[in-house]
């Protein structure tokens, strides 16, 4: 069980779906931090053998990050793990990316919902190849779901992976996929104080974009405010403003893609 929301850890329920006529497969980098684990840190009283197990799933599936991080790394494959609340814009802001660097570098696109294949029909669109990982009452996507997925897509050699992971600030913070780095996505419709109010998915981010720029003048949204609260949580972060939409700051955002490689 995942000690955050109680969802189920085992992926036998998760149905990986094709979106493309062509199919055919475990990341050697060091991490540059430790990714928070709030059950390490907090252990509350008389749940020492609920704190046991989630240590014993976390452990499972840092193993097999481990060998997606391998497999990944031995073709050059680049994977961005990128999370955020629900309707933060990471779907629109996939569409655009694989639209703008499809003729630069081949893409592939894993794409993370409960069901439904919506947003993966949304990128098939662009020509990108891309499967979709329904994880039932799941509401994060681990490793073992990462590994089928790259099973299933096969991405090229040299290639840029992005991972939309499930619409959750919390659960998706906790398990590493084999992924080279995480960005965290947060739109200028929500909270400025996000970042102090969901703590372990900010202070596990690489990159942070605060995504709808568009709309800073219809609301009430700090980006220096925000960019101070993430930064008290995670010192060295790296925070851009983008629009998805107008295709503000995403010039930024694709120099720092082209510096994972």
């Amino acid at each position: 069980m995942c000690g955050t929301c109680g969802c189920a850890e085992e992926s036998g329920g998760t149905r990986v779906v094709m979106l493309r006529e062509e199919d055919a497969p475990d990341h050697g980098h060091p991490h540059p931090h430790p990714h928070p684990r709030p059950h390490e840190r907090l252990q509350p009283g008389g749940a020492g053998e609920t704190v046991t197990i989630e240590q014993k799933v976390l452990a499972r599936n840092d193993l097999l990050a481990e060998r997606n991080r391998t497999w990944m790394t031995d073709r050059g494959v680049v994977a961005v793990n990128m999370m955020s609340s629900p309707g933060a814009g990471k779907t629109t802001l996939l569409e655009r990316t694989v639209t703008d660097l499809g003729g630069r570098r081949a893409v592939a696109v894993i794409e993370g919902d409960q069901e439904t294949r919506l947003d993966a029909d949304r990128i098939r669109r662009t020509g990108c190849a891309v499967v979709q990982v329904n994880t039932g009452a799941g509401c994060h996507l681990d490793a073992e779901m990462m590994r089928d997925a790259l099973t299933a897509l096969s991405p090229a050699e040299g290639s840029l992976l992005m991972v939309e992971n499930v619409g959750n600030l919390v659960c998706p913070a906790l398990f590493d996929l084999g992924e080279r780095s995480k960005v965290v996505i947060i739109s200028v419709t929500e909270g400025t104080d996000k970042p102090l109010k969901y703590p372990y998915m900010f202070a596990a981010a690489d990159l942070i974009l605060i995504n709808k720029s568009d709309l800073l003048a219809h609301v009430d949204f700090d980006v220096e405010q925000c960019a101070h609260h993430a930064r008290s949580v995670n010192p060295d972060v790296r925070v851009l403003t983008v629009s998805a939409t107008t295709g503000e700051g995403l010039a930024h955002w694709y120099d720092w893609l082209a510096e994972q490689q």
